[in-house]
């Protein structure tokens, strides 16, 4: 069923999120100092692409850094991708097939809002499959 919801999610949302992540990350690869954000929107990137059986949980080790972070990659991309993730998650509530995606797409908000200290891990795994 993942397969199924992923390659439908691909069509309709996956390539122009994963795009507008990687364009996200290319910019920001420019100026020398935010490459760390770059590293965190391409990796978001892979998620965005293929969403389901994987979910984000927060990294145990983030501190206040994450939290400055964040705070500078709302300003520099994170608002323009949360809008992303609003528009394509309403185009895609529009049909009865396409809630259960745009649920997913709206999910997806708050990591692109705030991506660092976050991790991607597979939901069969769990916060309880991750080693400590």
């Amino acid at each position: 069923m993942r397969t199924i919801l992923n390659i439908i999610w691909l069509i309709f949302a996956g390539l122009g999120l994963w795009f507008g992540y990687v364009l996200a990350g290319i910019l920001l690869c420019i100026p020398i100092v935010t490459i760390p954000w770059a590293i965190a929107s391409f990796r978001i990137a892979g998620y965005a692409i293929w969403p389901f059986g994987r979910e984000v949980v927060e990294k145990p080790t983030s501190g206040v850094g994450s939290a400055v972070g964040n705070v500078i990659w709302v300003i520099l991309a994170g608002w323009w991708l949360a809008i992303g993730h609003i528009v394509s998650g309403l185009a895609l509530c529009v049909t009865i097939i396409g809630i259960p995606m745009g649920i997913a797409d709206f999910k997806l908000i708050p990591v692109s809002l705030m991506p660092l200290g976050k991790e991607i891990v597979s939901s069969r795994d769990g916060v309880f499959g991750r080693s400590a």
